[in-house]
């Protein structure tokens, strides 16, 4: 099915339940093919994430969360994204 602009932006929910019933809609300007629309595929469903499972894997010191020294906070602010590394 081919669509312009502003029929797209007047029908737009009676189309998206047409696309989810596998129908691809192009949308067009000017009479031109603009984009698509189509449903994105169904992922498997994966089950739900087992609490855990890293625990006594991963540490931290104690502190880890303390603020920031004045020197620290000073070379976060002003510091490089990607600082330099010497030459080896």
């Amino acid at each position: 099915m081919t669509v312009n602009v502003q029929e797209a932006k007047a029908q737009f929910s009676s189309y998206l339940d047409r696309v989810e019933e596998g129908e691809v809609i192009i949308v067009c300007r000017h009479n031109k093919p603009v984009a698509e629309m189509r449903a994105i595929p169904k992922t498997v469903e994966s089950k739900p994430r087992t609490p855990g499972l890293l625990r006594g894997k991963v540490s931290w010191t104690a502190d880890a969360f303390a603020p920031m020294s004045p020197e620290e906070l000073g070379e976060f602010e002003g510091g490089a994204i990607f600082p330099l590394t010497p030459s080896k």
